[in-house]
């Protein structure tokens, strides 16, 4: 399924290099390549003399000083936080507190359900439960600099807390980790929730940009044909879930090696938490019944 949507696998920048990718915004590449991540977070940099930065990325010292190189003789005054993930938000506070600048984001982080018993150990090894925008944004919230204005847009599903950004005037989208050209977007409950994310690209594929810039991997570009095939592609997954339930399959993992032929298997316990994001959303909407419960060990039948 995921083979109709066209990824765009063709991107090995250089980590800590300097890159424009559109008029007045520039890129520089975290170095945290995982199965996860790509070829690492990007970090964006908006404007030029007065400068936003976007996603500052991962607590490591390398990216902040190519940072920092990079603005060099500039005046940061906005740090801005797609979403509270650790790849994405800890270098938000020591790079606002050399600047003076302001940060922002949605808010701090907080699951989209309550966490099952368990389930709390893999959330904090991946978020950035330490950040607290000095100003939380709201849905159409607006940043002003020289030069460049952006205005906030909610795109919870991911996590609660996304928030795409919109270079007003040009076009452009920062959309984070909800839309990324390399590959789908992970939906991990409790910090995901599959029903916003749906509800977050249909909103997206109603917008007018023309151009995507993802917080890892390439541009974007036709980014709402993009989405479209990615909400097409969610809910053909939706079908093949329902469609091993009839046929008798009752837990996730059978599902998964169903499902996901030729999966990496670093990516298997992603693949489950995916599952489990449907499974919870079609049990909002009454297709799917639990005997003991929600949650990855649970035992799943069609309504």
């Amino acid at each position: 399924m995921s083979d109709d949507i066209p990824f765009n696998r063709d991107f090995d920048p250089r980590p800590g290099a300097v890159q424009e990718v559109a008029a007045g915004v520039r890129r520089i590449l975290a170095p945290n390549p995982s199965p996860f991540t790509f070829r690492g977070t990007n970090t964006y940099l908006v404007g030029h003399g007065e400068v936003a930065v976007i996603d500052p990325g991962p607590d490591d010292p390398d990216h902040l000083a190519a940072i920092e190189r990079a603005v060099a003789g500039e005046r940061v005054t906005a740090v801005i936080v797609t979403h509270t993930h650790r790849d994405h938000s800890p270098l938000a506070g020591p790079l606002a507190s050399a600047h003076g600048a302001t940060t922002y984001g949605f808010g701090p982080h907080r699951p989209a359900r309550q966490p099952l018993p368990g389930e709390e150990a893999r959330l904090d090894a991946s978020n950035d439960s330490a950040f607290r925008p000095d100003v939380a944004l709201a849905d159409g919230a607006g940043i002003e600099g020289e030069g460049w204005q952006l205005t906030a847009v909610h795109t919870p599903g991911h996590t609660s807390n996304h928030i795409s950004l919109a270079l007003d005037g040009t076009g452009l989208l920062f959309s984070g980790d909800h839309v990324m050209g390399w590959s789908t977007t992970i939906v991990a409950p409790p910090d995901g929730r599959m029903a916003d994310f749906m509800a977050s690209l249909d909103r997206l594929a109603d917008r007018d940009e023309t151009l995507y810039l993802p917080g890892h991997g390439a541009p974007i570009p036709d980014p709402r044909r993009f989405v479209r095939l990615l909400a097409l592609h969610r809910r053909q997954r939706e079908a093949s879930i329902l469609k091993r339930l009839e046929e008798g399959d009752r837990r996730i993992p059978e599902i998964v090696a169903a499902i996901y032929k030729g999966l990496d298997p670093r990516l298997t316990s992603a693949a489950g938490l995916s599952v489990l994001a449907h499974i919870e959303d079609l049990m909002e909407r009454g297709a799917v019944v639990a005997a003991d419960g929600c949650g990855l060990s649970a035992v799943y039948r069609p309504a």
